[in-house]
């Protein structure tokens, strides 16, 4: 496992900022990005389901195929070694599981696939440079991927086939994601142009995702948070499950603690650096995540602040004066 300090160094570190012209695009059609880099495992065999139930914080015995779930790993703390989007591909007859993560969270999730799955009917395989991603960002995104059937429900699929390309639909929370095979990822690129999808650029999606209040691994997150600091209880985490690694910490806090952080937003008074000290009445509460120039909003951030940093606090920011107003997430929401 790369210990927080080496994550850290090999994610994006500068604000992020986001073009007006590519920000209209993700409001208002489909923009188009690469991430094929993204970590991707796959589980099969007839103990895939049950073996990984017993490894992640969220419900995976009713997946039915093309279902999907987002969920965390954990340490026996409780701590997050990682996330992933876990879509049900396979059928009753040939049970599969396809694991997509961090690239930096790639290979805690493989060893912890190889320790534990000693006397699971289950089988591991590699897929990150096996399978190309492609994300559409936008209202748009449906109708360019041919995917207008796919169902509501976030990380759900469907196989599709575009200009003769195949591949795997999946809903996201602002589009869809299209996996398909690594040789076949610029034509579908090419196909979905064609269809009237635009690239943009990886700075102009991350401004999205910190407007939208969602954390992202190795940059908001590392291995000294518990899914509740995060606010993925939510998102990732069942509550009637059956055991899993981790569960007792993340129980006992939901049912009778205080997360001592929580993940807020920020509204900067100057661009800042990931990493910045976040400080109230002379204490440290906290250091920005995520950071981003938005059109819209102009600088704002993401952070795990200690709970006493409650909205509407004014922090400041580094030793240059600068400051930051906290919000709740996501903006925009009051």
């Amino acid at each position: 496992m790369k210990p927080t300090a080496a994550i850290l160094e090999s994610m994006p570190s500068a604000p992020t900022d986001a073009p007006a012209a590519e920000r209209e695009l993700l409001l208002d059609g489909a923009g188009l990005l690469d991430r094929s880099e993204r970590g991707k495992l796959a589980l099969t065999g007839a103990g895939a389901a049950e073996f990984l139930n017993g490894q992640v914080t969220n419900e995976l015995m009713d997946l039915a195929p093309g279902d999907g779930r987002y969920a965390a790993f954990l340490t026996h703390k409780g701590k997050m070694l990682g996330d992933m989007r876990i879509l049900a591909v396979g059928d009753a007859a040939e049970p599969e599981l396809l694991l997509d993560t961090e690239r930096c969270a790639l290979q805690a999730l493989f060893d912890m696939i190889r320790r534990f799955k000693v006397g699971y009917d289950v089988e591991l395989h590699k897929r990150t440079l096996e399978r190309g991603l492609l994300s559409l960002i936008g209202p748009r995104s449906q109708e360019i991927s041919g995917a207008a059937q796919l169902p509501a429900e976030e990380h759900s699929s469907r196989p599709i086939e575009l200009d003769g390309v195949a591949a795997l639909a999946i809903r996201t929370d602002v589009g869809v994601d299209l996996l398909c095979d690594a040789a076949d990822t610029v034509a579908l690129s090419a196909a979905l142009r064609g269809r009237g999808a635009r690239g943009v650029s990886e700075g102009a999606a991350e401004c999205l995702r910190v407007e939208h209040g969602r954390p992202r691994y190795g940059i908001d997150l590392d291995e000294s948070v518990i899914p509740q600091e995060a606010g993925l209880n939510e998102r990732a985490v069942s509550f009637t499950k059956g055991c899993y690694v981790g569960q007792e910490t993340v129980a006992r806090l939901f049912y009778k603690g205080k997360p001592n952080r929580t993940l807020r937003g920020l509204r900067l008074s100057e661009p800042a650096a990931r990493g910045d000290e976040l400080v109230l009445s002379e204490r440290v509460v906290g250091r920005i995540g995520s950071c981003a120039l938005s059109p819209a909003l102009g600088p704002i951030a993401l952070a795990l602040v200690r709970r006493e940093a409650e909205a509407g606090a004014l922090l400041a920011v580094g030793e240059g004066g600068m400051t930051a107003t906290v919000v709740e997430l996501p903006f925009g929401s009051g």
